[in-house]
């Protein structure tokens, strides 16, 4: 074994954008940090890659959208990177009366949007729901999401700081779905909400985790509103690469962590290549699960990985039959298949076993938004990137036969979107070299084997709501929801408490509980 000579501060598990972002705040206070990271590049799930070796388009593999990531750890960190708002929030297509049309949401309410609703539901009232909803989400989102950087606090304090009883209600304490079913009439409108609810968890409409999904997904950075990466993904990690750097930040690639020891004066880990280092704190950036194998302790149990994830490149948008200008359809997040009653027929197929047909998918056109992560070429001919995600495909379907799984998810997935379009999507793909399409499939068990996701959850664990139960019992200390049992040992990851999603929460309050410690 190689030992290291320096002890450093703090160790940094796990390369991604929580593990830069909580080394950077360490070495900007003053701190000696070392990051390891497994892979032989930084970013974990945020990195942008070229799938298709002969075009020059490099894609958001595995996350695509920002909706988490605080202004404040952007300011603290002098991030210089920009996202770029969206004029459509979602499109989604269906078949009613013997017509084709969809439901058409701009992101700020406009007549195009009221003209939408009316044609589909007959009257003004969803609408009028629509807009009452997610008003006093947006409000709620606005009140909390400074919290989510700040120490946790009890549920009783921070829901009367909220000032908003019945909302809170609504998204704390009453399944989503039962509130969904109460708020909106049409079985398309309330799919559409419920979407929001679902991704990234495989549970039915009534159960409390999907609350804490939908939680995440709305309150991000006090708008909630999902924004597009100018540059990709890559170019969130090459600026964490930056800061972190200029800030000290040691960082060794292949340097995947398979010891632990703890003990009075720190900790100390080894490396796959058999190198040591040891240094007063840890903080365990990948997922918890990997932390309790390090450690000789039970695995947290946790939903498995539902999300089917595929990438394509097209020469040209393709046309729908609702007649929708491709160029708004997929200008937001386009919904295919998410009735309410289809989530809900899917997740019980999916449960029983059986591969959802047809399967729920959103998709999302980074480049009708920032063509740049396209050579002027491409754009020139008048290529696009898809992004699509098939929901209720957990990891459990894909054991058996990975390929074969993989092969029929991807069928099912064509042929759901296939349904509402004019021009199969197979039809638009471009041609590789070797006579296949630019399409790349990613099941769970995939994402698992590429990025260490336990069995594909993108959130690592089951979601914990942003603030401490009322039955813990008063704290003699602040929490910040990175404490383990050990008190040199803290989650930096998507697996601690206000971890999900791509937001840098967890990095920033793992480093803040260290800081607050010494």
């Amino acid at each position: 074994m190689n030992h290291s000579a320096k002890t450093q501060d703090a160790i940094i598990v796990g390369g991604g954008h929580n593990g830069l972002v909580a080394a950077t705040y360490l070495a900007k206070a003053g701190k000696s940090v070392l990051l390891l990271e497994a892979r032989d590049e930084s970013g974990g799930a945020t990195t942008s890659v070229k799938p298709f070796p002969e075009y020059e388009a490099r894609l958001s593999r595995y996350s695509y959208l920002v909706s988490l990531l605080p202004d404040q750890i952007v300011s603290d960190l002098g991030i210089t990177f920009k996202t770029l708002g969206r004029p459509i929030a979602s499109y989604t297509p269906y078949h009613r009366d013997g017509r084709e049309d969809g439901l058409l949401v701009s992101a700020d309410w406009d007549e195009p949007t009221a003209r939408s609703f009316q044609r589909l539901t007959g009257s003004d009232k969803e609408g009028r729901a629509w807009r009452e909803f997610y008003g006093e989400i947006a409000e709620l989102a606005h009140r909390l999401a400074p919290s989510m950087l700040q120490p946790l606090k009890h549920a009783a304090e921070l829901k009367a700081e909220m000032e908003l009883p019945e909302v809170w209600r609504n998204l704390m304490e009453v399944p989503i779905g039962q509130v969904i079913r109460e708020r909106f009439s049409d079985d398309l409108v309330r799919g559409v909400v419920l979407t929001d609810a679902l991704i990234g968890t495989f549970v039915p409409a009534d159960d409390m985790q999907a609350n804490r999904c939908f939680l995440y997904h709305l309150i991000g950075n006090g708008t909630g509103q999902w924004r597009v990466p100018q540059g990709g993904m890559g170019a969130l990690v090459q600026e964490l690469l930056r800061v972190a750097t200029s800030a000290g930040v040691e960082i060794k690639l292949h340097s995947k962590v398979v010891a632990l020891e703890s003990g009075p004066g720190g900790v100390r880990v080894e490396t796959e290549a058999g190198h040591s280092y040891a240094a007063k704190d840890l903080l365990f950036a990948a997922a918890p699960q990997h932390l309790a194998r390090l450690r000789g302790q039970p695995e947290p149990k946790s939903l498995e990985g539902s999300q089917l994830k595929i990438n394509m490149l097209l020469t040209r948008l393709p046309r729908l039959k609702s007649g929708m200008d491709p160029r708004l359809a997929f200008a937001g997040t386009f919904h295919a298949n998410e009735s309410f009653t289809q989530f809900e027929t899917a997740y019980t197929r999916a449960r029983g076993g059986e591969m959802p047909l047809p399967l729920p998918l959103e998709m999302y056109c980074h480049t009708l938004t920032d063509p740049t992560i396209l050579s002027p070429e491409l754009i020139a001919k008048g290529f696009h990137t898809l992004t699509l995600f098939g929901l209720h495909t957990p990891a459990k379907l894909f054991d058996a036969d990975p390929e074969t799984a993989r092969a029929l998810a991807k069928e099912r997935a064509l042929a759901s979107l296939n349904e509402y379009l004019v021009d199969p999507i197979e039809s638009v793909l471009a041609p590789c070299r070797d006579g296949s399409l630019a399409i790349e499939v990613k099941s769970p068990l995939d994402l698992e084997k590429d990025i260490s996701l336990p069995r594909g959850n993108i959130f690592h664990r089951d979601l914990d709501f942003p603030f401490l139960d009322d039955e813990a019992g008063a704290e003699d200390r602040q929490l910040w929801g990175a404490e383990t049992d050990d008190p040199h040992i803290y989650l930096a990851g998507a697996g601690a408490r206000r971890g999900g999603g791509v937001s840098g929460i967890a990095g920033h309050n793992a480093a803040m509980a260290v800081l607050a410690r010494a």
